[in-house]
């Protein structure tokens, strides 16, 4: 009974920023990592960043480093992910994704999903 629930998606301008929330409830999530990947109609869906839930670290996608932040807040069991600098290029739906470790998230996906939240960055 693992619940992923993805939100604050919405329309934005190129440059500027969204705060995607991810609120996971129905097991521990203390030795799994949590994340985010994203997918355009009829592209492929592709990782963007990780952490693992218990240690913090983290890992990015080349094309979102220096410009999105994962973070998680341990009492609301949430994660976020601050994007800033927003691109067109960056438009998709956004899925919140966990697996047992962050290594396994980042090369092979994840088990659990949620439903997506849209992003939208145009001017």
């Amino acid at each position: 009974q693992v619940q992923l629930v993805e939100s604050g998606g919405g329309l934005v301008h190129p440059g500027g920023s969204l705060r995607l929330s991810c609120a996971a409830s129905g097991r521990s999530f203390g030795t799994y990592a949590i994340g985010w990947f994203r997918q355009a109609p009829g592209k492929e869906r592709k990782f963007v960043s990780v952490i693992s839930w218990s240690a913090g670290n983290t890992y990015y996608a080349d094309s979102v480093k220096g410009r999105f932040t994962i973070s998680r807040d341990y009492a609301k069991n949430t994660v976020y992910l601050q994007m800033n600098s927003l691109k067109p290029e960056d438009t998709a739906v956004y899925y919140c994704a966990a697996g047992p470790s962050l290594q396994l998230v980042i090369t092979k996906g994840a088990e659990y999903w949620g439903q997506g939240t849209q992003v939208t960055v145009s001017s």
